[in-house]
């Protein structure tokens, strides 16, 4: 018997700091495995769906985040539900808002924009609280030169340098629409240092781990231990390089996704 479907797209924003990534494990803690749980109490066992637009990894945080829902009845009142969702959630995810869309929609294939953030301070220890969302680097880095790296990654370029266990038959010509190292305004709170900052890179997609690989570099960039024209021929389709040190994950917040 066919069975009519009812699609939603949900926006939610998380705290990642106590999760093992997006996607569902086998006896871990992950935010999937629990939006997961929330539906099946709220809808009472009833059949239902989830599709994530993305994963992200253990640590990684958002600020807006996407998924698709599936369901077999139709949700009669989406304020209702959002708050109901909301009140059976854990108290590190929140729902923003929920929508409904038509069986043409795809959350994976559809055109999207992603803005990640990842946010730093340098050159001291700082307060714990920080930990879930910022990175702290000790040694004393060179923000301006870190700048200009930045801007080298914007444009079309081959990441290959910039992709986890890269291999040979990949495709890794990636557009970066923008990517900047500017002060961070967005996140603070009185135990923050007095001053910390956001990389913001922003494209249609990324591969695995490429801007903590990305931000990687550009911390070496900052210590000295790479230059520009390093940054600049590691773009080249010809480049050979690996690039050894991947950024923690707790900076990493996916801030915006936008549906075109």
């Amino acid at each position: 018997m066919f069975n009519k479907r009812y699609y939603y797209v949900l926006k939610i924003q998380y705290l990642g700091y106590r999760f093992h990534g997006w996607q569902k494990q086998p006896k871990l803690k992950t935010v999937h495995l629990m939006i997961d749980r929330t539906f099946n109490y709220i809808f009472e066992g009833k059949r239902f769906k989830t599709l994530a637009s993305g994963r992200t990894d253990a640590m990684v945080s958002a600020q807006e985040a996407a998924f698709e829902l599936f369901v077999y009845e139709p949700i009669e009142d989406l304020e209702t539900f959002l708050a109901l969702f909301n009140h059976n959630l854990p108290q590190d995810i929140r729902a923003l808002s929920v929508k409904q869309v038509d069986k043409s929609f795809n959350i994976i294939n559809h055109a999207k924009i992603k803005e990640y953030l990842y946010v730093f301070a340098h050159g001291q220890k700082h307060h714990p609280f920080c930990a879930p969302i910022m990175t702290t680097i000790l040694e004393e880095l060179d923000i301006e030169i870190m700048k200009q790296g930045a801007k080298l990654f914007e444009g079309l370029h081959n990441f290959k340098t910039y992709c986890y266990k890269a291999t040979d038959n990949g495709v890794y010509e990636r557009e970066i629409i923008t990517c900047e190292i500017v002060e961070n305004t967005m996140f603070t709170a009185n135990f923050f240092p007095e001053k910390s900052y956001l990389l913001r890179v922003k494209g249609q997609g990324f591969m695995r781990n490429q801007i903590r690989l990305m931000m990687g570099a550009l911390i070496k960039l900052g210590r000295g231990d790479i230059t520009l024209n390093y940054i600049e021929d590691s773009l080249t389709p010809e480049s050979k390089e690996v690039m050894d040190y991947i950024a923690p994950a707790s900076g990493l917040i996916l801030n915006k996704i936008e549906f075109m």
